[in-house]
């Protein structure tokens, strides 16, 4: 059975067409499923209309907005009794896609991404070819973050060069073949291995959101495990949906994120530089600690 994890906040008719898409690829494949809604207090219906469209789904209603690394840890935790009984559960029990409720699944794309972790039992991490609602391609592999990418994002000079390979994007002919190595899915839908997930841990709830994705492929790579992008999986992604809703508090929570990652991952020389690119008004003291 596999496990489907899913945290939304205030995106009621998103997730519907999400959870809609969702069901009907699995279906088809024929993967037995567990899917999992954890939803952060939302005000706009979204608990009444799983509860009565989607009976299936296992609802998690918070009485308050506990974000998305919590939401999708406090899920994955409770299908931990499934993890421990894999071998009498199936073979899909190995893995937990988690999936932003902005998205539409495409048919085959859980049928794409199971048969490649099946048959890569070293990758412990892997996303799909991410669409943009017209079609278009959207970025959702990436190398692993360095200075240069860092640099590109804030120095305005340096912008002519955003968005290719120097910021760590991979070029479109690459969506168009074979399964590659990537740093670090999107966080947007990403399929991880349990194996891999019990040895590293679940995701840093340092993290409320943004950069969770790029520490957790960094724990697994670092503890042997490869990341890879499969491109013959799609899901469309409409991208910022509960994010957009918070604004400046959205944009402080990135900085403070990716200031905790450089703390994790970076070398003190590398991290002292990266601090210096950082925006002044998000900036924190760096101690050398995680946190």
């Amino acid at each position: 059975m596999l496990a489907v994890v899913i945290v939304s906040w205030n995106v009621r008719d998103l997730l519907r067409a999400c959870l809609a898409s969702l069901i009907a690829d699995l279906d088809a494949a024929g993967v037995p499923r567990r899917i999992l809604v954890v939803d952060s207090a939302s005000t706009d219906g979204t608990p009444a209309m799983v509860r009565a469209e989607f009976p299936s789904v296992e609802l998690i209603a918070c009485d308050e907005n506990i974000g998305y690394v919590k939401g999708n840890n406090l899920a994955l935790r409770s299908v931990c009794r499934l993890w421990a009984s894999c071998e009498r559960a199936g073979p899909d029990a190995q893995f937990a896609w988690l999936l932003n409720p902005d998205t539409v699944v495409h048919p085959g794309a859980a049928r794409a991404l199971l048969a490649f972790m099946r048959a890569h039992p070293r990758c412990g991490l892997c996303g799909p070819k991410l669409l943009n609602p017209d079609g278009s391609l959207q970025h959702g592999a990436f190398a692993l973050p360095g200075l240069v990418q860092l640099a590109l994002e804030t120095q305005p000079v340096l912008w002519r060069f955003r968005n290719t390979w120097l910021d760590g994007r991979y070029t479109a002919a690459r969506y168009e073949g074979m399964p590659f190595r990537i740093g670090h899915p999107l966080g947007a839908a990403m399929l991880a291995r349990v194996e891999a997930i019990q040895q590293v841990g679940l995701l840093d709830e340092g993290f409320e959101m943004y950069a969770e994705e790029v520490d957790w492929a960094m724990r697994m790579r670092k503890a042997g495990w490869e990341i890879w992008c499969v491109p013959q999986a799609i899901v469309t992604h409409y991208g910022g949906a509960s994010s957009g809703q918070a604004g400046e508090r959205a944009e402080r929570l990135k900085w403070l994120s990716r200031q905790r990652y450089y703390r994790k991952h970076y070398a003190p020389l590398k991290r002292w530089l990266a601090m210096q690119l950082v925006p002044a008004q998000y900036r924190q003291p760096d101690d050398g600690a995680a946190g």
